[in-house]
């Protein structure tokens, strides 16, 4: 991500591994009233409709309580360290790889681009079994069935076999490869675009802007994929029988035919407000990081 002479692996990942528990402790809440307007049909599964995000954001607060809104981020903790880690320490091992295979002196565009899609990939076989335990405490129906993360894994595997608590990874490799592709190869451009920081209160401004600017991209690409992921993690399997929602593309397109197009950026605006500024926050908390352990070596 630095111009700066590299780091060790372990600096890259503890680096990401900081900003991600970082980014989850401010805006969490985003996330629980995104994965509940996704997860919506109708009127929703229990009769009660979310119009929009403050609506839904409100009712959560009035009919279940402020703690609702913390619901199941035990899960997401425990995710953010390998996940954000593995995100920023993949893309600069993925970079080093891509730059000499081509023959590149230094990053460019497409091999940001590049680098990110396949750090994406990389980041979604850790994130897989925690993003599932997540969607299932964060849904209003299913997360009454679980008295915590661990309590909801061991119901998993032992209701519905070990292999369940990989469900949803198609669609999460889908999902990881368009954001980071998105989130990467934007703050690539914007960098390129942006004045030289003089300062080091300049320096975290364009990283914020940046990474806010690529969290937004991200999120564009990948909310379709995004919103057919929770469901489909939130299905429980039963032998025999073939979930509605199953796989990434024929999902999309069901849920386009069924709901209209626009249903396929149900929560986009509390996503958006989460990864917009979220990126922003990994890339600042990130770089800051990372040049903390520079100055120490």
């Amino acid at each position: 991500m630095s111009n700066e002479k590299s780091l060790p692996f372990i600096y890259q990942f503890l680096s990401g591994a900081i900003a991600g528990v970082s980014e989850i402790l401010v805006m969490y809440p985003l996330d629980v009233v995104k994965t509940r307007v996704q997860l919506q049909v109708g009127k929703g599964s229990d009769g009660e409709a979310y119009n929009g995000m403050l609506d839904c954001f409100q009712k959560i607060v009035k009919n279940e309580g402020f703690g609702r809104l913390y619901r199941g981020i035990t899960a997401p903790i425990l995710m953010e360290a390998p996940k954000r880690a593995t995100k920023f320490a993949a893309n600069d091992e993925w970079g080093k790889v891509y730059r000499k295979a081509f023959g590149a002196t230094q990053m460019n565009q497409p091999l940001s681009i590049l680098t990110g899609a396949t750090a994406g990939a990389t980041e979604a076989f850790v994130v897989v079994p925690f993003e599932l335990v997540k969607i299932r405490l964060q849904d209003k129906v299913s997360g009454s069935l679980y008295k915590s993360p661990l309590d909801c894994a061991i119901k998993i595997v032992r209701n519905e076999g070990i292999l369940a608590i990989y469900n949803g990874l198609e669609v999460t490799l889908w999902r990881h490869i368009l954001w980071n592709a998105g989130y990467f190869g934007v703050i690539f451009k914007v960098r390129e675009l942006m004045p030289k920081a003089e300062t080091p209160s300049g320096q975290t401004m364009n990283d914020l802007i940046a990474g806010t600017i690529g969290g937004t991209a991200g999120t564009i690409l990948n909310t379709p994929s995004d919103v057919v992921k929770s469901r489909i993690q939130n299905t429980i399997r039963v032998n025999g029988v073939v979930p509605k929602y199953n796989w990434a593309w024929p999902s999309i397109f069901l849920v386009a035919k069924e709901e209209g197009f626009g249903a396929l950026y149900k929560g986009f605006v509390p996503k958006v407000l989460r990864l917009g500024p979220g990126g922003g926050i990994l890339l600042v908390v990130f770089t800051a990081c990372m040049d903390f352990f520079r100055s120490i070596q």
